[in-house]
């Protein structure tokens, strides 16, 4: 549970670190989470098409993503409050079936379902365009108006949507655009602070996306497109991008910190803001590269090269499986291969965070500022791979 901040009563050499106080409430950071009850088994799922359909009369794009997704919540996630939950029968008269509408236990806002999947107080969205992974600050939770896990999921319901309604507005023919996920993570920061501004309801969340598009070379208009990828940061969450041809990291993201554990963060009384705050880098990809979505409980329990290793190993023998009789192609992770890759990275990332004697990155980190720390870290832990592929029928 990340510590309450509040002003230092005299300067300090740490303090001149702290940014200044800009609102009466304090900002939330996470540390160390509390142990609480937790799934045996990271939950996953996989797709070949997306899990939450793109709009219809989105342009179709050349490329396209072939996602899994894997989950491992520390404890389990705070229920969502009104109006965001179908509340429990309050009468006798009210139908008892929990196949009734008036018992649907899924999240809406504005009349519409609510996109994305909730990982303890994380949040994670995969279709064939876009990914992302938010991680909300788990100490909202023990707060009486805290909902970390609802803002992390908002933010993510809104930017998809308004992905969507960017590439509809400004590609109606089909024609070339640069994507905006800058302006999208915007509009989706002011629509969760006004849907949560009526009953008060608290939070913060990093946020962390990748949209897949495509480049055009300049000069000639029979060149075949090429893959981009418009990678989006705010926090300290991860997008990282991995070419197994050549068994190396092309990129990643860079953790946004105030200080140390406590990231850049989007909401109640936080003063970042994605206009101000967001980097967004775009990355020039090959058909076969894996793109990975990850919260920081994947980065503060593995190293870079254990990240790497666990999913070309994940990939390779996805490949040359020759139990399975399915008629798929499975090259370079294909029809189910991303949801290996996730499924061994979330157990890998486990296994170190349950260790109370293991070595990791957060523990480093830690020493290296000088505080007591051993064993792995803790965490929600959630993990969007994406294979990037040719979009052919």
């Amino acid at each position: 549970m990340r510590p309450l901040y509040r002003p230092p009563l005299a300067a300090t050499s740490r303090s001149r670190r702290l940014l200044p106080v800009l609102r009466p409430r304090p900002i939330v950071c996470d540390v160390r989470p509390w142990q609480g009850r937790r799934p045996d088994y990271p939950r996953s799922f996989a797709s070949s098409t997306p899990r939450f359909e793109s709009q219809p009369g989105a342009a179709r794009l050349p490329f396209r993503f072939d996602t899994g997704v894997a989950l491992f919540a520390k404890r389990t996630p705070r229920p969502f409050p009104p109006p965001f939950n179908s509340p429990p029968s309050t009468s006798f008269s009210d139908p008892l079936s929990t196949h009734n509408l008036s018992r649907d236990r899924r999240a809406f806002v504005d009349g519409r379902l609510v996109r994305g999947q909730t990982n303890g107080d994380d949040a994670v969205y995969a279709s064939d365009y876009f990914i992302c992974a938010n991680d909300g600050v788990g100490a909202w939770a023990a707060r009486p108006r805290g909902h970390p896990g609802l803002w992390s999921r908002l933010i993510i319901h809104f930017w998809a949507t308004t992905v969507d309604e960017i590439a509809m507005r400004s590609d109606p023919a089909g024609e070339f655009h640069d994507p905006e996920p800058i302006e999208a993570l915007q509009t989706a920061y002011e629509q969760t602070i006004k849907v949560t501004a009526e009953h008060d309801w608290q939070g913060t969340t990093t946020a962390c996306g990748a949209q897949l598009h495509y480049s055009l070379p300049e000069g000639s208009n029979y060149k075949e497109p090429a893959p981009a990828l418009y990678v989006t940061n705010l926090g300290d969450c991860q997008v990282m991008v991995l070419r197994p041809n050549d068994e190396k990291v092309i990129y990643k993201t860079k953790e946004q910190w105030h200080w140390f554990d406590c990231p850049r963060q989007l909401g109640t009384n936080s003063p970042d803001t994605p206009k101000e705050n967001a980097v967004m880098d775009i990355v020039d990809l090959q058909v076969g590269d894996v793109v990975l979505a990850m919260t920081d409980g994947v980065i503060d329990n593995l190293w870079e090269h254990e990240i790497v290793a666990t999913v070309l190993k994940a990939i390779r023998a996805w490949e040359s499986d020759k139990i399975s009789k399915d008629p798929f192609d499975r090259t370079g992770g294909r029809n189910g291969g991303m949801r290996a890759a996730a499924q061994e990275l979330v157990a890998a990332a486990k296994k170190v965070a349950v260790d109370p004697f293991a070595e990791c990155p957060f523990m480093e980190h830690a020493i290296e500022e000088g505080l007591a720390s051993e064993g792995g870290k803790l965490d929600d832990i959630s993990v969007v791979a994406a294979l990037c592929i040719k979009n052919d029928d």
